[in-house]
């Protein structure tokens, strides 16, 4: 008897063979591809002016997939997607205001945290409650109670953590070290580091918040206050959103002043400065600065905020001599000058991150320390913490490393910390 063939039939017919799925090479790390199992899916927070130059490093890397931006402002979040796209040659970036949203994600392995200083320590704190590694860049908190809140959430939870001090991963200032170390310039006795000076901020009246700006979720912790365009492009010189250059700059120095001193564990017991604040300047942060940090055994860090950007160096001076890197063109400097035949190679500068991100990501898969450790970050970023408050206060300090804690000074002792802003918290 024939049969009638309806379209159901078929369709039902057709369900029950098996069906051929056709896998690309890439997927499988053919054709010297990276298999999709060990790849690192990786999305940015904060896609602002640093983040568009690092992420090209990251790209670099065939065993990276950025797969997500976030950031408070529209702008923002279409650069970073038309960046990351626009390398992939396809559409699949996605974009969210709320960083929490992209955290939420299931496929993400890792961040990189670009934001301004108030999200650092919050963010990388959140994003390694949800599963992901992170690297984040400096300073690496706004507060010293932030960053043990932050070393110890990495270590409970077995996070690979980078902070961005990535003269650390740089030959010039890994020469530095070495020499400082080896006993060439005798016992180092200081070390020097100047930062630019401040600028002098005309005050503004407030202003309607601008369209595409997500004003609420960009304030985060910090205090609120209306949105004022000198304020908010800024904030880096406003005591509630940064600490100015003397940390914003100052830790890449802290971090290598204590690895130089072998003091990656403790830091300063003792500080004092000097500080210029001019009158009307709408800015918290003072011009101009010095301040002498002093270890438990008569070493000194003197930290000077003038001159220009392109005027900042680290310089360590021992009793037989001295070894200097001018960051601005990473031509290092010494006496006696025969010590700089013993450099062997003269590599790339900070501004190339390459070796720095590169380290992060081993880590990622070796689940090793990384070479910007919770630890050491914390301790490089406190010293200028402490050096802010030393100014804001008018003051000497007196700081136990161990304790983590001012020696008799109870208005001190309160400033190692701040309140967060409603629904914010650890």
């Amino acid at each position: 008897m024939q049969q009638t063939l309806t379209r159901r039939s078929l369709l039902k017919s057709v369900s029950a063979v098996p069906l051929l799925t056709v896998i690309p090479g890439s997927a499988l790390g053919r054709d010297g591809a990276t298999a999709a199992s060990d790849r690192i899916t990786l999305a940015t927070i904060g896609h602002g002016n640093r983040c568009r130059e690092v992420t090209p490093f990251f790209f670099s890397h065939p065993d990276v997939q950025l797969i997500a931006v976030a950031d408070p402002r529209e702008q923002r979040c279409a650069m970073g997607k038309a960046q990351v796209d626009q390398y992939y040659r396809n559409s699949d970036c996605v974009t969210y205001r709320d960083f929490r949203e992209l955290l939420a994600r299931t496929d993400l392995d890792a961040v990189y945290i670009a934001t301004g200083d108030r999200w650092h320590a919050l963010a990388s704190i959140l994003a390694a409650k949800a599963g992901k590694d992170v690297y984040s860049e400096k300073p690496m908190t706004m507060t010293i109670e932030e960053g043990r809140e932050l070393v110890q959430t990495m270590e409970r939870l077995g996070t690979v953590y980078q902070c961005g001090h990535q003269r650390r991963s740089v030959d010039s200032y890994r020469f530095q070290v070495e020499i400082a170390q080896s006993g060439l310039i005798g016992h180092v006795h200081t070390v020097e580091m100047q930062m630019w000076e401040n600028p002098i901020l005309r005050p503004e009246a407030p202003q309607p918040v601008p369209a595409g700006l997500d004003y609420d979720m960009w304030l985060g912790p910090t205090p609120w206050y209306p949105y004022i365009p000198a304020r908010f492009n800024g904030w880096n010189y406003f005591w509630e959103t940064g600490g100015g250059t003397l940390i914003a700059m100052g830790c890449h120095y802290t971090d290598i002043a204590q690895w130089g001193l072998d003091t990656d564990d403790t830091g300063p017991v003792h500080y004092e400065g000097l500080a210029e604040f001019i009158p009307g300047n709408f800015a918290d942060t003072p011009v101009r600065c010095r301040v002498d940090c002093t270890y438990a055994d008569g070493r000194r860090l003197v930290m000077w905020v003038r001159g220009q950007f392109a005027q900042r160096y680290i310089r360590f001076i021992g009793d037989e001599g001295w070894i200097q890197v001018d960051d601005d063109t990473n031509v290092v400097t010494a006496e006696p000058q025969s010590l700089l035949k013993r450099r062997a190679v003269a590599a790339k500068s900070w501004a190339d991150p390459g070796g720095h991100i590169g380290d992060f990501l081993r880590c990622i898969k070796t689940r090793r320390e990384t070479i910007c450790s919770p630890e050491k970050s914390h301790r490089a970023t406190t010293i200028g913490h402490i050096a802010n408050l030393c100014l804001r206060l008018g003051r000497e300090l007196t700081w136990d490393p161990k304790m983590e804690a001012f020696l008799n000074d109870a208005e001190a002792d309160r400033m190692r910390r701040r309140l967060m802003r409603a629904p914010w918290h650890y």
